[in-house]
């Protein structure tokens, strides 16, 4: 099954390697920088110290072997191809080129009152979800419950992979429970309260005792992230006076910010470590934690993790106006992040937002860490069939940015049309990637890895190599770091990762371009390859004629010598 035609060979510091014939030859110095010769020709590859040596070996239709040598320094930040890999449009002879649309950016989607049974579950998968989010600012344990039973279900019943992501209430400041809404207009005396249960037409109770404390005369309070708003007048021990500024609809349990201001709550709530130590229970793949500030917080909810064993990924959001400051650090002891832009747009200046959008994707992106971007992405879809035409240019925009993940909330949760929302977003995420494939070389080999140098080199030239070629990549890991390193550098065309960690293929459901597999890897690497060459053709996501990209590196060696690293190009027999 599946006969190599093409295949890169690259060996690292050892005594052999192997060249595209399959034999080996002795290395020829001994001086610091080691000079390798294959069969054919020389070549003297260096990075950083290390001499790498490459050859492409191609079988003509005579099945005579025909080498050709990539020759230059390979060095951080460049790439040298042999004379035929310069051009974008270049294709090997006998090669043909499928292309089968698969979106790279994932969707993430919350479950709600809209979307909590069976049947609308399996239909979020099947258009398009690839993150099940839950909201503990809503719902109790017992409904949230039933919700991670039924995405473990569809995920023991079919080829796709939904991962599960608890998302923390947080300290979140609101207003208390009220018979009926209230209508607030322009210029009315509108007061707020710490004493509980008060709800009059002109008083409201809010649910943090040091509300007082925090505002100040002449700040602006924002009701459900600027909806409505009002100025702080006075204040006495336990009211603050307010007079409206833009009027609306004030319901029972609306959210409160102070522009410019983060309330002086802990991240982590009580709240917050009961639905964590559920999350870890139930063995969720993400969390979300709201507000955090400083890194302090993250370090925190790790070593708790740590204590109970659990691998359990933190991702942090941002969005309160304290964590622009540390945004370096919060993001250095994290996971990955979330762009949450209803809180951070309250407590910022609106017209921040965007550029603190495309910074915090910038930094993720440079840092290794994935990001999600989230927050009104579809609202209007909540009431109706359509999205506006701003929304849609929104989720280009987060698209061609390079998030790994956008995300529907009230779309999916209470909305009218949560399965055309997902479809809208998964279309128009499509279309966007396709203006961006025609990358050749991505972005040099990043700072990031500086741990893991040699993996995040092959990662790199696997990458450049996969997008020349027009080729799918297959990558089998143990911990999954090898499709990371990959999915940071963005290829054009599929990862398909194979492991044998039910927890890794979970985990790996949120990384751009990655659609991960779970299967039991064999002693024999070559049966493992064909097992996974079928299993892709019975899926129709290989065809025959096709040619992949073969990765065999990582932190973890797999049928490999410790010191050796592999990128064959290989064409699958139908």
């Amino acid at each position: 099954m599946a006969a190599t035609t093409t295949e890169f060979n690259l060996c690292s510091r050892i005594s052999h390697f192997k060249c595209g014939t399959g034999k080996r030859s002795d290395l020829l110095s001994s001086s610091p920088n080691l000079i390798r010769f294959c069969p054919k020709s020389r070549t003297n590859f260096s990075v950083k110290g290390l001499n790498i040596s490459m050859t492409l070996t191609e079988r003509n239709e005579y099945g005579i072997a025909v080498s050709e040598t990539m020759k230059g320094p390979l060095e951080l930040g460049n790439s040298n191809y042999p004379s035929g890999l310069q051009s974008s449009d270049y294709m090997l002879e006998e090669t043909q080129i499928f292309s089968s649309a698969r979106r790279k950016t994932k969707i993430v989607c919350t479950i709600g009152p809209s979307t909590h049974t069976r049947e609308m579950i399996w239909k979020l998968a099947e258009a398009g979800m690839n993150i099940a989010r839950l909201n503990m600012s809503h719902g109790d344990h017992a409904s949230h419950q039933k919700t991670i039973d039924l995405v473990k279900e569809y995920n023991s019943q079919s080829k796709n992979v939904i991962a599960i992501m608890l998302d923390t209430k947080g300290p979140e400041v609101r207003s208390g429970d009220l018979p009926q809404p209230i209508l607030l207009k322009e210029g009315q005396k509108f007061n707020f309260t710490i004493k509980r249960g008060v709800s009059s037409d002109d008083t409201v109770s809010v649910n943090y005792d040091d509300f007082v404390n925090d505002v100040e005369a002449g700040d602006i309070l924002l009701v459900d992230g600027g909806m409505m708003s009002l100025a702080v007048r006075s204040k006495t021990m336990d009211v603050v006076r307010c007079e409206v500024i833009d009027g609306g609809e004030l319901k029972s349990r609306r959210h409160l910010n102070v522009r410019g201001k983060s309330a002086n709550l802990p991240s982590i709530t009580e709240k917050d470590w009961e639905d964590i130590k559920f999350g870890v229970d139930n063995k969720v793949d993400f969390y979300a934690v709201s507000f955090v500030k400083d890194a302090k917080v993250v370090h925190e909810l790790k070593n708790y993790l740590k204590s109970c064993g659990s691998d359990i990924h933190v991702t942090v959001k941002i969005e309160s106006a304290d964590s622009i400051p540390n945004l370096h650090s919060i993001i250095s002891a994290s996971d990955g992040a979330m762009v949450a832009r209803g809180d951070l747009g309250a407590e910022l200046p609106i017209e921040e937002v965007p550029l603190l959008q495309e910074e915090i994707i910038r930094r993720c992106r440079s840092m290794g860490k994935p990001v999600i971007v989230a927050t009104n992405m579809l609202e209007s879809m909540i009431d109706h069939p359509t999205p506006t035409r701003a929304e849609v240019s929104d989720i280009a925009i987060a698209v061609r940015e390079g998030a790994d993940a956008i995300m529907l909330s009230g779309e999916t949760a209470h909305g009218k049309y949560p399965l055309k929302a997902v479809k809208v977003m998964h279309t128009v995420a499509l279309r966007t990637e396709s203006t961006l494939s025609n990358n050749i070389t991505p972005l040099g080999p990043s700072t990031a890895f500086q741990s893991h140098v040699m993996s995040a080199m092959f990662a790199f030239h696997a990458t450049t190599m996969a997008n020349t070629l027009g080729t799918d990549i297959i990558v089998f890991t143990r911990t999954g770091s090898m499709a990371v390193l990959l999915s940071h550098y963005r290829p054009s065309t599929t990862i398909f990762a194979f492991t044998n960690e039910e927890r890794v293929k979970q985990r790996l459901a949120l990384y751009h371009g990655v659609l991960p597999i779970h299967m039991q890897f064999s002693d024999d690497a070559e049966e493992t390859f064909s097992c996974a060459i079928n299993l892709l053709l019975s899926q129709d996501l290989l065809k025959g004629g096709e040619r992949i990209t073969l990765v065999r590196t990582g932190t973890q060696p797999i049928w490999r010598r410790e010191s050796t690293h592999h990128i064959q190009v290989r064409k699958v027999q139908g």
